[in-house]
């Protein structure tokens, strides 16, 4: 399924997956489920803003894990509305102790049902078109998709929310005899709905025979600003960690509200259509680090209402950059290990316990210059099945043997070893 028209503003509050790949022949089934889409969902306007505000709370946890990842110069970009529609997804299938981490990593508050609806309202109002936009300087796009082992039973009550709230079609693979066919046909679904932005989510190793489900979501953005940046931008100075670079510096008259707080200063540069806008925050010089380490939520929330903007300009610096990360450690740093281990409990997805979350990654590019944003985005999350212990005899020490025929009794043969390296 498909959604068109996303806001970068929620864009850096949700989440969201996609990526792409070499095409291939491999034959891919389709499983239907008799529900539809749910079109227009009854969602309070409560449950509206406290999904917003838990996505915003994840968000803020996920940026500080990943920028402690990272080095001190080095760029970060991730989508926090593709990762958290992902994870919104595998939450339906969990269950037990599983089910109650991933509530309490993700910020989840809201129950069950009225959080589907809600992400479901989410997508939809999002995706809307503007009035003042058209195709070709504003264009946003979210899709879901489900991968599955054909043979593998998928509980018809999970399906159906996948498809009900998530628009989330089935497609069968064989991951057991083909991994690599269906990986390539993973990438390539979400190489397609990223415009070929993100051609490789799922890299080598992280789809194999003991691959059962895949979990996709894909964003794409592009928006040219309301008001363009000056063309042809000369080169200025811009202060890195490291020390002062020489890039390119845009600079822009009244295309922008600007508005302050203690020790920090803002601006919104709306893009084509006045219904989404890049956001920059910008802390007061030297103190980056400590501002960027003390950043929570409420921080965020506040510097985002805060005060009344004025109209003015923004000279900043065109950039491009991408990030591709595994995000198996960061949440089961934030909370919820036991989906990536034995102890895991999907049972909501097939009615047993032999699925756990093999690999959760994510990708994001973003392009800025004097005309507008280009960004990309997908999620992807692999279940497998837990390999199941086997009765076993070692044989590491001085044994007995005896060869018996079978349909008498009868000893053919006894004996013990000892030391099997002697021969007599």
């Amino acid at each position: 399924m498909r959604l068109s028209w996303l806001s970068p503003a929620l864009l850096a509050t949700a989440l969201l997956p996609g990526c792409g790949g070499s095409g291939t022949s491999a034959p891919v089934g389709v499983e239907q489920s008799t529900q539809v889409r749910i079109a227009n969902p009854s969602v309070p306007a409560g449950d509206a803003t406290e999904l917003a505000a838990d996505n915003q709370a994840f968000a803020v946890d996920l940026y500080q894990n990943l920028r402690a990842q990272a080095g001190t110069g080095d760029n970060l970009v991730f989508s926090p509305v593709s990762v958290s529609v992902a994870l919104a997804m595998v939450y339906n299938g969990a269950a037990t102790e599983t089910a109650a981490q991933i509530q309490t990593t993700l910020h989840f508050t809201l129950p069950l049902d009225r959080l589907n609806a809600a992400f479901d309202a989410l997508d939809l109002a999002v995706t809307t078109p503007p009035s003042g936009g058209d195709a070709g300087t504003f264009q946003l796009s979210l899709a879901n998709s489900t991968w599955v082992q054909k043979g593998f039973t998928i509980l018809p009550s999970y399906l159906d929310t996948l498809a009900e709230d998530y628009g989330a079609g089935v497609n069968t693979l064989d991951f057991v005899s083909a991994p690599e066919d269906a990986r390539s046909i993973i990438n390539g679904w979400v190489a397609n709905e990223t415009q070929d932005e993100i051609p490789m989510l799922f890299p080598a190793g992280t789809i194999d025979s003991s691959t059962r489900l895949v979990l996709a979501n894909a964003v794409y953005f592009h928006g040219d600003w309301a008001t363009s940046f000056k063309p042809n931008s000369p080169t200025g100075t811009f202060h890195a960690p490291a020390g002062d670079v020489s890039v390119p510096m845009m600079s822009g008259e009244e295309n922008a509200s600007l508005w302050r707080g203690s020790g920090w200063s803002a601006a919104s540069l709306p893009y084509d259509g006045d219904t989404t806008s890049m956001i920059l925050v910008v802390p007061d010089a030297g103190t980056f680090d400590s501002f960027e380490a003390a950043l929570t939520a409420d921080g965020l929330s506040t510097i985002l209402g805060n005060g009344v903007p004025a109209y003015g300009g923004v000279t900043m610096p065109r950039f491009k950059f991408s990030l591709a990360t595994s995000l198996n450690v960061t949440l089961a740093a934030l909370g919820m290990p036991d989906a990536f281990d034995a102890t895991a409990d999907f049972s909501g997805i097939d009615g047993a316990r032999d699925l756990y979350v093999q690999a959760v990654v994510h990708q994001a590019d973003i392009a800025v210059d004097e005309k507008g944003t280009t960004a990309a985005a997908a999620t992807g999350v692999g279940f497998g099945t837990l390999s199941v212990e086997s009765n076993a005899l070692i044989v590491d020490r001085p044994f007995l043997f005896f060869i018996v025929h079978q349909p008498t009794g009868a000893l053919l043969f006894a004996g013990r070893v000892v030391d099997p390296s002697a021969s007599n």
